[in-house]
């Protein structure tokens, strides 16, 4: 089975940086796309940023030019670095992944347990 692992998140103060890590691990052939999605009690998942190896980058309006997402297709990982932290990025921060197991079969969709980030004012 395919898993995701992220890693990364941590209590932080304003102005602060951290860099997450997601690491899929298991039977895989191929990766489309990896993303960071963001969630908090009571309000929707959020795409924060995503990597597609077709239509390349997104961001989420509200963290663009403070965040950058990058991946190692060697490592089937994808990276978050998010700098000049807010208050409000505090969220549990999830894993996305878009996976091919097998050559021929379909992509399916792969989520991780999320790491927190929290930032104090």
């Amino acid at each position: 089975q395919v898993q995701l692992v992220e890693s990364g998140g941590d209590s932080v103060q304003a102005g602060g940086s951290l860099r997450l890590s997601c690491t899929a691990s298991g039977r895989i052939s191929d990766i489309a796309t990896m993303a960071w999605y963001r969630q908090t009690p009571g309000t929707p998942r959020e795409l924060v940023a995503r990597f597609h190896r077709g239509t390349g980058i997104k961001y989420s309006e509200s963290v663009e030019g403070r965040f950058t997402i990058s991946r190692d297709n060697a490592k089937n990982a994808v990276y978050l670095q998010m700098d000049n932290l807010k208050p409000e990025d505090t969220a549990l921060y999830v894993c996305y992944a878009g996976i091919r197991r097998r050559l021929g079969e379909s992509y399916n969709d792969y989520w991780g347990q999320g790491t927190q980030v929290t930032v104090s004012s």
